[in-house]
This record gives structure tokens, sequence and C-alpha cells, in this order.
């Protein structure tokens, strides 16, 4: 296997995103720092197998909160190591390989350092971008894993049909405006929550959803909730958790679905809030499940054919939010808490 470059010994400068110490509660820009000291050969290591990347986009994705913390037992994800480069998904140009499926100048998505240049050894979860007729950060959104998540809650978890009532919160975000396109083309009623009067706006002219509402202005969700759905909701994709999935359990018909992709209400609270309203599980006889999106990676050949024929025909859309500069990673990444991003956020770190 021969290595993709003759420099051997360039050494280049690596500014890097590093991550102080474990956060607790909100996280905050002060959290992490950048490093501009860092360097890195441009060369896999001599007997190592893998690659060497030049980092072009990254994706800011709620989950990442919890990747801040001290691990609790069980958690599905490992934490960041304090006074390290993070991580997270992000598209990336292959710059040196050793392995034999990837060669110099492909790119790829997947998990990569949140730094401008990545030695990866780990390459079990990367995919070669092999359609280069879309956007490039559309691997970050909806051809990847955004979009894979979309697909595996709505389709495999929900097992939505024509003509139901659909909600999902957090419905402008990365996933979120995804599940209302799918259902909204399977021929369901939809409505989503977002938290200003830009995003409403953006649900309903923009993704075609039939309601939209401002959770911030509703004082009662529940009557929010009989408002917009007056014969009961057949599924909810929930996205934040709390006091709305506990609206929503009023407002659930029998045999109705709850897909559990999130909770960013919860991410940052010392105390999580409870939920009361889990009888109505009972009474209506309603199916909830959490789900994550590694355990679907099976189909994601099936879901990238069905959305790129999508895209093509102009039945769906997507929105995306780009900060560029590796130096604004931490306030993009915290924008997300606080709603300040519009769609899909997403860092540009190097045009190629």
């Amino acid at each position: 296997m021969a290595s993709g470059s003759g420099d051997d010994d360039v050494q280049v400068r690596n500014k890097q995103v590093i991550l102080k110490d474990y956060v607790s509660g909100f996280p905050k820009e002060s959290d992490f720092y950048i490093n501009t000291n860092g360097t890195i050969k441009l060369k896999v290591p001599e007997g190592s197998i893998g690659i060497v990347v030049k980092n072009l986009y990254l994706s800011c994705d709620p989950y990442m909160s919890n990747r801040m913390k001290k691990a609790a037992a069980g958690s599905y994800i490992e934490s960041f190591k304090p006074g390290s480069p993070i991580s997270g998904y992000g598209v990336a140009k292959v710059l040196d390989s050793t392995h034999p499926d990837f060669k110099k100048g492909d790119l790829f998505w997947g998990r990569t350092g949140w730094e401008e240049y990545s030695l990866l050894t780990d390459l079990v979860l990367l995919n070669k971008v092999l359609h280069t007729d879309v956007p490039p950060t559309y691997y970050m959104g909806i051809l990847g894993m955004p979009g894979l998540t979309a697909y595996a809650g709505f389709y495999e978890v929900c097992s939505p049909m024509k003509g139901e009532y659909v909600f999902i919160s957090a419905a402008s975000g990365a996933v979120g405006q995804i599940v209302g396109q799918f259902a909204k083309l399977l021929g369901c009623y939809v409505v989503g929550s977002a938290g200003s009067k830009e995003k409403v706006d953006l649900l309903k002219n923009k993704f075609g959803f039939n309601e939209a509402f401002n959770y911030k202005e509703e004082p009662d969700l529940d009557a929010a909730l009989k408002r917009y759905f007056p014969e009961g909701i057949d599924i909810y994709f929930d996205n934040v958790g709390g006091k709305m999935l506990d609206a929503v359990l009023l407002n659930m018909r029998v045999h109705g679905r709850i897909a559990v992709c999130g909770m960013i209400s919860q991410y940052n609270l010392h105390n999580p809030e409870g939920v009361h309203n889990l009888m109505h599980l009972i009474s209506k006889r309603i199916h909830m499940e959490g789900f994550l999106v590694f355990d679907y990676y099976h189909l994601y050949p099936k879901f990238v054919e069905q959305v790129l024929s999508y895209i093509a025909e102009g039945k769906i859309v997507y929105v995306e939010d780009i900060v560029e500069g590796l130096e604004n990673c931490p306030a993009a990444l915290i924008g997300l808490f606080t709603g300040r991003n519009v769609g899909k956020q997403i860092v540009l770190v190097a045009r190629e």
C-alpha cells in the first residue's frame, strides 16, 4: 500500500478547538479555547494504517453537549478528553493514505477532529462522498447523520401511513426539517414547533408544513396542540423532551407512535424535568421508542438513493446556517442550545 504523498517531513501549523475541562450545566464559549501552536505531519506515520486529512467543513450537533460532560454510566457515546481537540462529523479531503479504501484527493464524511488537519486511524464510520452534484455540506445534513436519523426515525420507528397527523418539535433544525418533508411527501398533515417567527415562517413557506407555531409564545402547550390537532396526534417526532413531551402525551391518539430522537431542552439541566403524563401510554396504547442512528447505518445506501432523487426532483429543500472560520466553532456550537442557528449549523474551515 503506497502512501499517497511524498512530503515525508512536511510539518504544518494545525489550529485546534480544545475543551478546557468537563462541563456541568449549560456549556459556554469559555469552556473551549483555540490552540494555534499545534503542528502535524501531513503523512501517515510509518507502519500505521490510516489517513491524514484536511478538514473542510465541521458539523455542530446537539448530541455534542453530552460529550462535554464526564460520561455517566450507560452513556452511549464517549466523552471528549479535556485538553485535547474535540471531534464531530465533518467533510474532509484525504492528503495521505495507507488504507486501501481511501486515496489522496478523496472527499469523505464522518467523524473527524475539530482542527485544520487530522490523522484518523479509526475509519469504520467514514463514508466516501460519491455524489458531487450536490453541495459537500449536504453530507453533514440531509445526506449525512441528520438525514439518516430523520429517515430511520420516521419510516422505521414511526411506521407512518398516509393521512396521519404528525407533530415535530425543533422542526426547523437539521433533523426536523427533513422529517416534516418526508411526512408531507407521504400525504400526512404536518405541524412543527420552533422558537422564532423566522423559523415558523420557514416551516410553513419553505418546507411546506401545514401549520407551525412558536412554542415560546404559547403559555399553555396543551391548548396550543389542541388548537392544531383537534382530533389528536398520530405521530410525534420528539427532539426536545420536557414540557413539550408532557403536553403531547395528553394529545396523542390511540395507537399513536412517539420517536424519541433527542431531548435538547434537558441536556444542560442539573436536574432534568420529570414527565407526568405517562399514564396515557397505557390508556392510548402508545408506542414510544428511543433510537440511535448508529443502529440504522445499514439503510444508508437505500436512504441516499431515495433522498438524492427527491433533491433532484425538487421535492425536498434543505436550509443550512454556515459560519466561517475554525475559531468560530465554539460560538456556533453553543448557539444550538439557544436556538441561534436557522437550519443545519455548519462551520466552513477551508475551501479545499
